[in-house]
């Protein structure tokens, strides 16, 4: 692996991701977190990445079952950590004071996940073309995915965000159970059709991330019927 690798690996892996948290962070401007916990938040993600690779490996090693199988545990595996990961750099912190935090956190810590993901992946292709080529094919598909699939965990995060304990509980595991229905069916297309169709599911991908950015103005717009200091997330 030689220095120019490297480089283009660390820009085409992390510029993208550091692009949508820019277009993320734009949206809640209105009351920004801190810089130093988004930081942090971000990376976090990276955290999540190496812990999510050794416990994939663990199940690919030690697990007996079908590939559609185990591409179903890897999805929960990655969408469980980056939620871990988001619950301990900033979800319990005082600064997630509002609803639409939880959606701003997720979707940090997804991108941080992406980026090393992103470097990772480019790191293994030898080629500068076929690097570029690659990290634009990430860009439009693996990074918006994990958008995607945490901001769903997000926006049930703030959906729950002034409701009960227990209906908190409920809302999270819905959004963890729909973001890894999510990243399954988009990875069991890619490889069920191969190139054929990459383009159309990518589009699917992007179709969900403008009704995300919909329900991201819904969330912002939530306000409690009764305030109460105790209601937070726990």
């Amino acid at each position: 692996m030689n220095f120019q690798t490297i480089i283009i690996a660390l820009v085409g892996g992390i510029i993208p991701a550091l692009f949508w948290l820019w277009f993320w962070l734009r949206e809640d401007k209105k009351r920004p977190e801190p810089k130093g916990l988004i930081a942090l938040t971000f990376l976090g993600g990276f955290v999540a990445v190496l812990l999510a690779l050794s416990a994939e490996k663990f199940v690919e090693d030690y697990i007996l079952v079908s590939a559609s199988v185990m591409i179903i545990l890897w999805s929960a595996i990655e969408e469980i950590f980056k939620y871990l990961a988001s619950y301990f750099t900033s979800l319990r912190k005082h600064d997630m004071d509002e609803p639409i935090d939880g959606l701003v956190y997720l979707i940090t810590t997804a991108l941080g996940f992406a980026a090393l993901e992103n470097v990772l992946f480019l790191i293994s292709e030898t080629g500068i073309l076929e690097s570029i080529v690659a990290g634009n094919m990430r860009f439009m598909g693996a990074t918006v995915l994990h958008t995607l699939t945490s901001g769903v965990v997000g926006l049930f995060i703030g959906l729950s965000f002034y409701k009960s304990a227990l209906a908190k509980k409920i809302y999270l595991f819905i959004g963890l159970i729909l973001s890894i229905t999510l990243h399954s069916i988009f990875n069991l297309l890619i490889i069920s059709n191969g190139n054929e169709n990459i383009f159309l599911v990518f589009g699917l991908v992007w179709f969900a991330i403008v009704i995300l950015i919909l329900l991201f103005e819904k969330v912002k717009r939530i306000r409690p019927k009764n305030i109460n200091k105790e209601n937070r997330l726990l």
